[in-house]
């Protein structure tokens, strides 16, 4: 049994040893992605899109909510159209791929196969919207895009990926950028509530806000080798693509004026995130709030009488009770399931065998810690629901501890070199706002800016790079 164990759990690499090594032999072995034979494009497989399917839930279920509907856009844009905002266009160039043939036919006019969506939502709203009354209009889409990276990463960095693109339009500043905010904490949510990471909300500086865009929010999170990864997005346009598309509307005073637009994303990279913050040496570690299966049962001796029956009637007992569960009844040794299941990442086993029927009872070990407790079965499904919340929370405090742990201060140019190149993780550094430092900074220490978190924070009154005053605090790390 522990060798079949050890076997199985040696195909991973330690994360201490390579952490990406250890990234892609989870994807593989937990059977989450495959490669295609596109390159950067991968085949996610059903665990994994299982997870995506979590997480889709949760952000339909809140975007509809707060009064947004699902719509759908076409694949392809035409090039003219892509061109009509200069900025933008500027900022996806050398990403898109081009479609210049329909059949053996040669197209008057390329198609670009969207890398995003906005130019296709601007021309849509310019002919539906005409009044204050059309406003605001609140669209999401579930869809695929396609940039073409250079480097890629299962589910991290991909050429091809899965995301949901929110586009909405309003008469005011004011709607449209409480827009903005509502819908980064809805990403925060579903970041800190189902997948157990916590994440610091902020805004981009304008050299790494998005193409077009006057503002652009954020939320990072801190994966587990203290790398920074930007989880998800939301962007206040102002009215720069409504000039480009002549988006207008007559307002309540009989004045003609240009709508205002966000737009916001959140992808697959997203699962990304929850391997890298919560895996370990076994695999992964799924919260049970975003887990396919929250509770594998593993019956011992299944062979002996009475044992399987016993397996399939608690896992009856516990589905009634609202509980993802699964059965191994495979005829692979325990040892084997048991790797297995913590590959996974299942967050709790629960084991069954001849002597625990007798005396009614189970054994619960914890994924995440590998804790076991001994349950009368008549207390199961009171049990497990309160199990499976102190899981996640004790996931949630754990990946927070190791955020505050790997979070520095640098107060000049060389603390910050230092830092970035022996201490992993973010670093909180004031600047004085100026492009020059922040290229320098990249440029010297290998930092970029992560965000300007929102709650204002200030650990002095000079810039880190230039010693000039400066009010602003940046969070700056290294990046996936």
């Amino acid at each position: 049994m522990a060798d079949n164990k050890k076997k199985k759990v040696e195909q991973i690499t330690d994360m201490e040893v390579d952490f990406a090594q250890w990234y892609t032999d989870v994807v593989r072995k937990a059977e989450l992605a495959d490669y295609s034979s596109v390159r950067g494009c991968m085949i996610i497989q059903p665990y994994g899109y299982a997870l995506w399917e979590g997480i889709q839930a949760y952000l339909d279920r809140r975007f509809k909510e707060t009064g947004h509907v699902n719509v759908s856009m076409p694949l392809f844009i035409p090039e003219s159209l892509l061109q009509r905002e200069k900025d933008h266009v500027e900022g996806f160039a050398p990403e898109v791929a081009w479609v210049t043939h329909g059949g053996s036919e040669e197209l008057a006019e390329r198609l670009c196969v969207r890398p995003t969506s906005e130019t296709l939502f601007c021309e849509h709203y310019a002919k539906v919207v005409q009044s204050y009354n059309d406003l605001p209009k609140l669209y999401n889409q579930w869809c695929n895009v396609v940039r073409w990276e250079k480097t890629t990463r299962p589910f991290l960095r991909t050429s091809e990926f899965l995301w949901n693109e929110g586009h909405t339009v309003h008469a005011t500043q004011e709607e449209a950028e409480a827009e903005t905010i509502q819908m980064l904490d809805i990403y925060a949510e579903v970041y800190e509530k189902v997948l157990a990471i916590p994440v610091i909300r902020g805004i981009k500086t304008d050299k790494e806000k998005f193409a077009g865009a006057k503002a652009t929010y954020t939320v990072e999170s801190m994966m587990h080798d203290g790398k920074a990864l930007q989880s998800g997005t939301s962007h206040y346009f102002g009215t720069g693509f409504a000039e480009a598309f002549n988006m207008t509307f007559q307002d309540k005073d009989g004045q003609l004026k240009h709508v205002h637009q966000t737009s916001w994303g959140l992808s697959t990279r997203s699962i990304g995130a929850l391997i890298m913050v919560h895996g370990d040496n076994s695999g992964l570690v799924l919260s049970p709030n975003i887990a396919p299966h929250q509770v594998i049962i593993v019956p011992i001796a299944m062979h002996k009488g009475g044992v399987r029956e016993k397996a399939l009637e608690l896992q009856s007992e516990l589905k009634a009770a609202g509980i993802r569960v699964i059965t191994d009844l495979t005829d692979k040794s325990p040892g084997w399931k048991f790797a297995e299941s913590e590959m996974k990442g299942i967050p709790v086993r629960l084991e069954v065998g001849p002597k625990d029927i007798e005396q009614g009872q189970v054994i619960l070990v914890r994924r995440d810690t590998a804790e076991k407790e001994i349950v009368a079965m008549d207390q199961l499904s009171a049990r497990l629901p309160q199990l499976l919340r102190e899981i996640h929370d004790s996931l949630f405090a754990k990946a927070k501890a190791r955020m505050e742990e790997k979070t520095y201060e640098a107060h000049t140019m060389d603390e910050l070199k230092e830092i970035g190149e022996t201490k992993p993780g973010f670093i909180k550094a004031m600047w004085c706002g100026e492009l020059a430092c922040e290229e320098k900074i990249k440029e010297d220490a290998g930092l970029t800016s992560r965000c300007i978190p929102f709650d204002g924070e200030k650990t002095g009154d000079t810039c880190v790079c230039c010693g000039k005053p400066a009010d602003k605090l940046v969070i700056w790390g290294k990046a996936y």
